[in-house]
């Protein structure tokens, strides 16, 4: 006879709500290890004053949306944000642009499209706004004489950058 419910076969009637809780753990471990991770080339004193000095500002409002991550210049700085947005957009391109709606009536076919669609903006997003964010900091100033957040200034800490907050 079989069994529609895996988790009454194991005999344990919590499998799957056991599993998934221990998944949640283990990716709420992970979240918090990886905005403790900063990114190569970042003078962390110089940083720190940065955001002491802007905590009512913009820069802190962004950093509360990262939950912290962003004023460490974590490898997970960018977090969900990208992904959201690209949403967004393809959402809204849906309405004034006749194809994407199509895709979108289309069934599940449209939708593993649509998908795919989101996980490409959300690339090029947060490739842009990595870059965004390399200048800004190569272009920001500490409060010391000489001193900036960048270690190493150039190219090589643009890429860096991009492809971390990216991959990250």
């Amino acid at each position: 006879m079989a069994i529609a419910n895996p988790a009454l076969k194991s005999g344990n009637k919590y499998g799957d709500l056991k599993r998934r809780l221990w998944f949640l753990l283990g990716a709420l471990i992970v979240y918090r290890v990886g905005t403790h991770i900063p990114v190569p080339g970042i003078n962390a004193t110089v940083l720190d004053e940065l955001f002491r000095g802007q905590q009512g500002g913009i820069l802190g409002l962004l950093n509360v949306f990262s939950g912290g991550a962003l004023a460490r210049f974590s490898i997970f700085a960018l977090g969900i944000m990208p992904y959201i947005s690209a949403s967004i957009i393809l959402q809204l391109m849906g309405m004034v642009y006749k194809p994407i709606d199509e895709l979108r009536k289309e069934g599940e076919q449209g939708r593993r499209r649509l998908d795919q669609y989101t996980r490409y903006g959300t690339v090029a997003i947060s490739l842009f706004q990595a870059v965004a964010i390399a200048k800004m900091l190569e272009s920001a100033s500490g409060s010391e004489a000489g001193a900036g957040i960048v270690n190493h200034p150039g190219i090589g800490f643009h890429l860096l950058t991009m492809i971390t907050l990216t991959t990250g």
